[in-house]
């Protein structure tokens, strides 16, 4: 093996990392991973409690799907994305019979922005508007259309951006300007404000509603009880398209194939990446309904580039559903999910700095705060002057639980592999770091 010194000169010469200035990075040298843990250059074991980047679902170096990558390899590494071949036939006819039923068709695409901005065409192309909505709180992609999706700070480098985008507020119930008695009360409140501005904007311009099902890095922000059936009432009142992101949310992550399913709700395009290939080999994808797809046949669908539809992505897709049926990985995720919030919960009920924690499934996430009454976030909106999220995330690393943070917000989100021991060995270092952070408050 190469010396990791010389890997880390070479990666800081030659390499830009994403979302950082370059002339302080010090990037870990990683030199082996295997199911939920990776090793550094010095040979330190980590916890990947973050999954990577919520995406290394089925964990690190599954035989099953290393194998069918060889295997695709060795009978068709590429070919057009106007072919019928058996890998993108295959995996499509997969993705859509655990979809929710009335979903029809699959686009394939590279990775999740990619699917969102197809959505975003797609969305125009069926309606005949111009409109999309989506939230603040957000993150939908970096490339053009799906940083103007974007409502998070990381779209600032987009604009000024694309006419048409129109922002709203999420159901962030923590953060919501009163207290609320019920979900009920929740619900009624943000779909009336979204009525609102939907009437506001015109309901006959409005392309589509954009939503991650459960909003993902920005907080792991979960919808009330009605919220997403709110939203798919708004939408069929006014012919306007619902998309939801399950780029994150999707592939078992929240104890279901996808998201909307623990609110039996039916979107008209889902969108996802991640979790369907595991990160093996970049795959993304947008899933329409059987009525979008009619539109179709005779509409020319103004979508397409060299590489959808790869076979190498295709078969790496068909080898992950396989492994999240056979190893039960959707119900493992469903039951050590409930083990991960009662450890969330004793975490919150321990910790001064903890003023929230949210979870469903294998997604979660820790708010820390100043003060628990007041609600003060640790670190202001859209800043960190102390670099205490750093510092933070610093003293995990150094205990072998590796996580990223995104405001004043921890992620926990592990491999659905994960077992029980495993889960309260790392939630074990993750009590004892916050006693640290309880101090510097």
């Amino acid at each position: 093996m190469q010396d990791p010194n010389k890997i880390k000169q070479d990666d800081l010469k030659y390499n830009l990392h994403s979302w950082s200035a370059q002339g302080k990075l010090n990037p870990t040298v990683v030199t082996k991973a295997e199911g939920i843990y990776f090793w550094d250059g010095d040979g330190k074991k980590y916890f990947d409690m973050s999954s990577q980047l919520v995406n290394m679902n089925i964990g690190h170096g599954n035989k099953k799907v290393i194998q069918a990558i060889k295997d695709q390899a060795d009978k068709m590494a590429f070919m057009g994305p106007a072919f019928a071949f058996e890998a993108k036939s295959e995996a499509a006819r997969k993705i859509i019979e655990v979809a929710p039923d009335n979903m029809g068709k699959i686009f394939f695409t590279n990775a999740g922005a990619e699917a969102n901005e197809n959505a975003i065409k797609m969305a125009r192309m069926y309606t005949g508007r111009n409109k999309i909505f989506s939230r603040y709180r957000s993150y939908h992609g970096a490339t053009y259309g799906a940083a103007n999706l974007t409502g998070e700070p990381r779209r600032f480098a987009s604009e000024p951006g694309i006419p048409g985008f129109v922002k709203f507020f999420d159901p962030y119930v923590y953060r919501a300007p009163f207290p609320f008695k019920d979900d009920a009360e929740a619900t009624k409140y943000y779909i009336g404000q979204l009525r609102e501005q939907i009437e506001y904007e015109g309901p006959e311009l409005v392309a589509a509603i954009f939503l991650e099902t459960v909003t993902g890095s920005n907080g792991i922000i979960i919808p009330p009880d009605g919220y997403l059936k709110g939203v798919r009432d708004l939408c069929d009142e006014f012919g306007i398209v619902m998309v939801c992101d399950e780029v994150m949310a999707g592939w078992g992550r929240t104890g279901e194939w996808f998201a909307v399913n623990n609110w039996d709700v039916k979107p008209d395009i889902i969108t996802f990446a991640k979790g369907s290939t595991c990160g093996y080999l970049p795959l993304g994808g947008t899933m329409v309904s059987k009525e979008i797809a009619a539109y179709f046949d005779d509409a020319v669908m103004y979508c397409g580039l060299t590489y959808n539809g790869h076979p190498m992505g295709c078969a790496t897709a068909v080898a992950t559903i396989d492994v999240y049926k056979d190893e039960n990985l959707i119900e493992n995720s469903r039951e050590m999910g409930k083990v991960l919030g009662t450890l969330l919960e004793d975490i919150k009920s321990k910790h001064a700095c903890v003023g929230d924690v949210r979870y469903i499934g294998l997604f979660s996430a820790v708010e820390l705060v100043k003060d628990k009454t007041t609600k003060e976030p640790l670190v202001p909106y859209g800043k960190d002057p102390e670099k205490l999220m750093g510092k933070i995330l610093g003293m995990l690393k150094k205990e072998g639980f590796s996580t990223y943070s995104h405001e004043n917000i921890l992620i926990v989100a592990p491999p659905l592999i994960i077992t029980e021991p495993e889960l309260k060995e790392a939630l074990a270092i993750l009590d004892h770091v916050l006693d640290s952070v309880d101090n510097m408050i």
